[in-house]
Parts: C-alpha cells; structure tokens; sequence
C-alpha cells in the first residue's frame, strides 16, 4: 500500500509516541502518498501504573488492548517495544516487520553521579525487572534492589522523590528521549545482558493483511530481525516473562550468528549463561540451543523455583 490511510496504534507514553511516530515518519517518507495516523490505547499496564509487573499477569499488560483494536480492525498496525511482546502472538496476528536495532545496552543513572562500582555500599538502586535485578545482585550483592514502575520520566523523578542512588533504564529509550545525557554508567552486554528484543521495535499486523505487510516492509531490517528471532526463540523455549529473569542478545559477528543466553535466580546467587555461534544454524534453532544448553546447566531447576 503506497497511497491511502493507515491508523498506527500505540500507548501513550513519551516514549511509546516517540515509537509510534518514528514508523509514522519513514512510512509516509517511504511512500508520499500514504497518510498516518495515530491512535492512542490506554492498556491494563497504564492503568495499574503502581503494581509491581510480575505481579500484573505478563508482558500482556502491555500489549492486549492494543491488539484487540487491531484484530477488530480499529488500527492497522500497533508498534511495541519489542522486549515488552509476547513470544506467542494472538491467533490472527504476525509481527510484520522488526526496525533496526538501536543500543541494546541497559545504563545506570546514579543520582550522585559516578558508576556501578562506586556507589557505596547498601546503595538503594531502583528497577522494574527480574533481569536487571538478578544480574546486578550478581555483580553486587551488597547492593538494595527496589522495584518502581512508571514512565521513564516518572522514574527519573522517583530517583530524587524516593531517595534513591540510582535507577537502571535501557539506554536506547533514554537516547530517543533525548535524556542520554542523564547516564553515569553504560553496563556493557558482558555484565549486564539486556532482555530480548531491547532496542528494537516491533511492528504487529494482522495476518494475511498484504495491504499492510507491502507498507511495513519499508520498516523491516533483515539483520536485526534474524537477532531478534534466535532471542525470542530462545526465551519461548525457556518458558520465561517478565516473572522470570532471562537475558538474551544475538548478533553477527564475522558474518555468525551469536546468541548469548542467561538465566539467573531473582537473589543474584545464580547465575547460568552460555554463548554460542555456528554456522549454517536458522535464527530459530539457535535460539532453540542456547535455551536447551541453559536448561542442561540447570536453569529449569531456577525456572520451577520461580514459578512456586
């Protein structure tokens, strides 16, 4: 579709409109004579803003009232943070198309400046995410790990209103806010694996839909879809949400596809990862192996003692 209207559905957040309106801008930069619109859905996840997420019932949160405005045919298209979408989609729905990756990185904002290693001992550092949680307890076991929700803005703002040390926010929001400046600390893949599909946006569609599909090509990045594909492979085999703490993050490297994968138990006690690249394997059965060589290692074990 190159001429006519197509309705973008999304949160309202700063950032899930900075989302929205960038696949509005290269559609309608793609094709001239296509009119975006956008439209705004308020999801269970922005009505329970104050609920702890793995308490919420999953990623759905997020993610439902969306799609059931596009199954309904309301929206054409809904744009997600790709790290906050199911592996498993409603029937009748396909991820169209995947943009290109930006930082994957997760960053520390230290209210006092500085990095990971300097702040003092007991240090309160405030996160949303089992993930982020478990690995920074891995890395330092002294540190108070205290759950916040909300907004980016609204947790730079529970940085100074709570009193805490500091805050981990994914860099790529942060840069598309305009806050990068904000970071004291990068965390480098090496100690902090970021979640699934972080970085990246995911464009969902309606099945069969090829008026859609021919729009959203133009949106598609061949590389950071095959990444993103061995990721979320891996985390569907896993079984694992945002209740469980699973770090993946897949890239070409030499012309490879490397999948690095981490389970981690909530404490930060243990910690399982596993690396591993090899050519002539799908994006899917490499996700598929860094998720059976974890479960090897013992993360079902993790996983089940999560799950009680």
């Amino acid at each position: 579709m190159t001429t006519g209207r197509l309705v973008v559905g999304t949160r309202g957040s700063p950032l899930a409109l900075w989302q929205a309106n960038w696949a509005k801008e290269t559609l309608e930069t793609h094709y001239p004579g296509l009119h975006v619109e956008i439209e705004v859905i308020r999801t269970t996840g922005d009505r329970l803003a104050s609920a702890p997420l793995a308490q919420m019932g999953g990623k759905e949160v997020w993610t439902k009232e969306i799609e059931e405005a596009l199954l309904k045919g309301q929206i054409d298209l809904a744009v997600h943070s790709l790290k906050d979408l199911p592996t498993v989609l409603p029937t009748g729905l396909v991820l169209g198309a995947i943009s290109p990756r930006a930082d994957v990185q997760d960053a520390l904002i230290a209210r006092e400046g500085g990095d990971l290693e300097s702040l003092k001992k007991g240090a309160r550092i405030g996160t949303g995410s089992l993930r982020r949680q478990a690995q920074l307890l891995w890395l330092r076991a002294d540190l108070q790990v205290e759950g916040i929700r909300g907004n980016v803005d609204t947790r730079l703002r529970k940085l100074e209103t709570e009193g805490l040390d500091g805050i981990i926010l994914a860099s790529a929001g942060l840069h598309r806010l305009g806050l990068g400046d904000r970071i004291t600390e990068v965390l480098d893949e090496g100690r902090m694996l970021p979640a699934p599909g972080q970085g990246a946006l995911g464009i969902e569609i309606r099945e069969g839909d090829e008026r859609v599909q021919v729009s959203v090509d133009g949106l598609n990045d061949l590389e950071t879809q095959q990444a993103i594909t061995a990721e979320r492979e891996m985390l569907q085999v896993l079984g694992g949400g945002c209740r469980v703490p699973i770090g993946g993050w897949a890239r070409l490297e030499h012309g490879v596809l490397t999948l690095d994968g981490m389970v981690a138990s909530t404490d930060g006690k243990r910690l399982l990862r596993i690396c591993l690249g090899e050519n002539g394997l799908s994006p899917e059965k490499l996700g598929e192996k860094v998720a059976l060589a974890l479960k090897e290692r013992g993360a079902d074990d993790i996983l089940l003692e999560l799950a009680d």
